[in-house]
């Protein structure tokens, strides 16, 4: 899948990547991930970097079903003092913001993040492409229909992998018109998505390579793992693995994680079966 340019210094595709999920929230839904104060956000960090993350993905904003919404003010105080101070520790190890404002994400960029994360693929603020074509960072577009508030009653699908598909070849002509060049998929599992779905979507993932981007697996803890297994999200570290698994033999090149040191030994462990 080529490299990834991020500001100036090319990142290779050539194995697949560890992003590691750093959620300045105090409502995440997965307690282990909610990161309050600055010195804890440094620990989790520099345990990231030290386990093999390749790239730091700073969000603000909670995105689970029904989550409160806050504004980009706060998103702004929660994310940009985080990722200058990260990027001054770390200047070598590329941080992603996870946001859906074109504000919050040219303020981070200025700050020092060098890729976008989007988990409405640019269609809740519609000044987002244009701002990313300017700013010249990879995008990361992810599939979502509605947003967090609404997303549940929007899970209604004919074929689930093929709107995705469709979705995701519309999203990359926009993003190449608005002068993007670097665009990763993420297929948005959980987002207005059934378990059902995540599954066909998970199975389907060799379908996607056709669009010729890279592909992000975003599976970690989630309500797909936890509720099949009747368990928590304290408890889908295991299931996380055996997903990540899958969606590595299916073609992921990028997994975002919460648990970096067990997703690395699952790509290590892989490309010493293949």
């Amino acid at each position: 899948m080529g490299t990834l340019n991020v500001k100036g210094r090319l990142i290779p595709l050539g194995r697949p990547l560890v992003m590691g999920i750093l959620n300045r929230t105090p409502d995440s839904f997965y307690s282990g991930s909610r990161i309050a104060d600055e010195p804890l956000l440094l620990q989790q960090a520099e345990k990231m970097i030290r386990e093999g993350a390749d790239i730091l993905d700073i969000g603000g904003q909670s995105t689970r079903p029904h989550a409160e919404q806050v504004g980009e003010e706060e998103e702004l105080r929660r994310v940009v003092g985080a990722i200058a101070e990260l990027h001054r520790r770390w200047p070598e190890v590329p941080l992603s913001v996870d946001t859906w404002y074109a504000r919050v994400a040219r303020e981070a960029v200025a700050a020092g993040a060098s890729m976008v994360n989007d988990i409405s693929g640019g269609t809740l603020d519609p000044g987002m492409l244009a701002t990313v074509g300017r700013l010249q960072v990879p995008y990361i577009c992810m599939h979502m229909k509605g947003t967090p508030a609404t997303m549940n009653r929007e899970a209604v699908y004919e074929d689930v992998v093929r709107e995705v598909l469709d979705f995701f070849i519309r999203r990359i002509e926009d993003c190449r018109l608005a002068g993007i060049h670097d665009v990763i998929l993420d297929p948005g599992f959980g987002f207005a998505k059934t378990a059902l779905h995540n599954f066909q979507v998970l199975r389907g993932l060799p379908l996607f390579r056709i669009a010729g981007k890279p592909l992000l697996l975003g599976v970690s803890r989630k309500s797909t793992i936890y509720r099949t297994l009747q368990s928590t999200p304290e408890e889908a570290l295991n299931g996380s693995t055996v997903l990540h698994t899958i969606g590595l033999l299916n073609g992921a090149d990028i997994l975002r994680v919460h648990d970096v040191r067990e997703a690395r030994e699952a790509i290590i462990l892989l490309e010493a079966y293949k």
